[in-house]
């Protein structure tokens, strides 16, 4: 077997590089474990949470099925280290889905410490979003260069973005990396259709589907990728590649998917997996896969792909349906069109918006350039492009497919949808800035002078880049350190700063229910001890538990101000004071009485808890 050797100076390249590496990962553990232990439940993690844990200690896959298990299971196995209470004698385990209710007893009412299993369980999902900045460096280095696949993990490791999301025990971050994981491997595959290379596709393709069911767009994804490079190779056996295709998935679904499905269905008994799958999707609108979907719940050797199935006719049933949504001061579960675009736009930093902007530049110059060679010779170029180039075009077909699937979905579910993309955005940027550094004009060199000249202008235009790039990195590095630990409520400066956003969009973009510890710290230093205070709060946490017999529930519908019962206090969370303020448009309906029409100056708030937990003093 050969052996690679390594020119000293190479060597210190890659010492300096990976140490760089651990740099980025090292600065985003720091802030991914701080703003962990800082947050509150957000609203999704009351189900995860319960569900990882359910999934690993007694291997029963009732809770939660409309999410795959992987990222719940990583959340779930630190808790099996610590003797918590969670009774299956109440009504939830019997129930139907009761996941929200099952989670606020196993959190808050069962005598367990809240705090610690929600840090606990937080542990894997940080983990998840430290090795996506690995593999982001991984992924870039092959195709812009050691060096330069720094920049792409250092976007990654400090956007407020991911470090909003990359803590939380959500399938997002999971997402992120197992889409990175899935394309990386297959085009690996594709250039060496190596029986080791076949496995590795394979497993990175089920990691993905075992992580979120948005994964099941790279079905047609990986075809589209197959068909093309088997253009570009004037193959004359097609069949080969789609073949080669299959087979990724199928090992895939065989070696991740099912063993992870079996397990986690070992304990749930055969008669409720039935009986729970008729009652969720007995009414789906394509009836004969509802119907395949009861018949493989039913059957022994079957029913773990039976549940994975269930997921994603959830996922179907419910992006056709859309969800309520909070943007630009209008409330509709149809969506919008210019939802995630906007969104983003207001989310991303302005050091990597400027980044992206730039990149986009500077590609669009290169494209028309192209073109103005002629049809001809502009579809010679195309097909050159894709020979030394593919997988830069394969990161930019995957973004395109994923952001239209976005954009016409009405499931307007905030920022963190498209954390998938973003890791290709950030290496396209990378590698469009590479190419623009590599560009040197040069002047005619005819005599020592013009030489001198030309040499002078080289280094000058170097310098002024490489001063610019600087710039971008220290501008994100402190806006980043300037965020913390608000990174869920982050917009960039020209959308109202962390402070403001909730103007233009709630939900998990800014208000997810994270400040629910900060609401208990701001009462322990400015109220009195016997004194209370109302609360209409949005998120995973329990008021009650953290405020004990000083909160005191309320709701707009109540009617009434809590001074009329000698409450002095009210806290409303953003999420619920923009949803009562907002203009219901197209068949949204909306209760008059949820619109808090007896507050009277809605936005006179005295203070906050964190930035989404709106104070007022009655």
């Amino acid at each position: 077997m050969p052996v690679k050797v390594v020119a000293p100076g190479m060597q210190k390249i890659l010492t300096f590089s990976n140490f760089i590496v651990f740099l980025l990962v090292s600065a985003a553990a720091v802030f991914l474990f701080n703003v962990a232990a800082g947050d509150s439940a957000i609203f999704d993690e009351t189900a995860h949470i319960v569900a990882g844990y359910t999934y690993v200690k007694h291997l029963d896959y009732r809770f939660n099925p409309e999410h795959p298990p992987l990222v719940k299971m990583l959340a779930g196995l630190p808790l099996l280290f610590e003797n918590f209470n969670f009774p299956t004698d109440k009504g939830y385990w019997e129930g139907l889905n009761e996941q929200w209710w099952a989670g606020n007893e196993f959190l808050y009412k069962s005598g367990n410490d809240a705090d610690k299993i929600i840090l606990l369980a937080r542990i894997g999902p940080i983990l998840l979003t430290l090795l996506t900045i690995i593999f982001i460096y991984i992924f870039a280095k092959g195709i812009i260069g050691r060096h330069w696949a720094l920049f792409p993990a250092f976007l990654f490791a400090l956007s407020p973005i991911v470090l909003a999301h990359g803590h939380y025990v959500t399938t997002d971050i999971g997402a992120a990396l197992g889409t990175l994981l899935t394309i990386y491997y297959f085009l690996k595959f594709l250039f060496d259709q190596s029986q080791k290379n076949l496995i590795s596709a394979g497993l990175a393709f089920g990691f993905m589907q075992a992580v979120k069911f948005s994964g099941v767009l790279l079905i047609p994804y990986l075809f589209i990728l197959a068909v093309i490079f088997w253009f570009i190779k004037r193959d004359p056996f097609l069949y080969k590649y789609l073949w080669n295709t299959v087979l990724v998935m199928a090992i895939g679904y065989v070696f991740v998917v099912y063993p992870l499905y079996l397990l986690t269905t070992w304990n749930y008994p055969i008669e409720k997996q039935v009986a729970d799958t008729e009652a969720v999707i007995g009414d789906f609108r394509i009836q004969p896969l509802a119907n395949l979907n009861i018949w493989m719940a039913g059957n022994k050797i079957l029913r773990p792909f039976g549940e994975y199935l269930l997921g994603v006719l959830m996922v179907l049933q419910r992006s056709a349906g859309g969800n309520n949504a909070y943007f630009l001061g209008q409330l509709s579960s149809h969506g919008w069109w210019y939802y995630f675009p906007l969104v983003y736009f207001m989310k991303e930093s302005l050091p990597t918006l400027f980044v992206i902007l730039s990149a986009g530049i500077l590609g669009a110059i290169r494209l028309l350039a192209a073109f103005g060679y002629g049809p001809r010779k502009a579809w010679e170029k195309f097909k050159e492009y894709l020979s030394v180039q593919f997988a830069e075009f394969s990161m930019i077909i995957f973004i395109i497919l994923y952001w239209l699937s976005s954009i016409t979905s009405p499931l307007n579910i905030g920022v963190r949808h498209i954390l998938p993309t973003i890791p290709f955005i950030y290496i396209l940027s990378a590698g469009a800035l590479r190419k623009w550094f590599s560009f040197q004009p040069t002047l005619i060199s005819i005599n020592l002078k013009e030489r001198l000249k030309n040499l002078s202008h080289t280094i000058f235009n170097f310098w002024v880049k490489a001063v610019i790039l600087s710039a971008l990195v220290i501008w994100l590095a402190v806006e980043t350190t300037l965020a913390a630990p608000y990174f869920l409520s982050y917009f960039n400066n020209f959308s109202g700063w962390r402070e403001n956003g909730f103007y233009y969009v709630t939900d998990s973009n800014f208000d997810w229910g994270q400040d629910l510890k900060r609401l208990k710290t701001w009462t322990r230093i400015n109220l009195e001890q016997n004194e209370k205070i109302a609360v209409d709060y949005f998120g995973g946490g329990d008021p009650a538990y953290y405020l004990g017999d000083q909160f005191v529930p309320w709701w707009s519908a109540k009617g009434s101000s809590p001074k009329d019962e000698g409450i002095n206090w009210l806290a409303i969370s953003a999420n619920v004071l923009q949803g009562a303020l907002a203009t219901p448009i197209l068949d949204f309906q909306k209760n008059p009485a949820d619109e808090y029409r007896w507050l009277e100056n809605p936005y006179g708030f005295i203070d906050r808890a964190g930035t989404s937990i709106f104070i007022y003093r009655l």
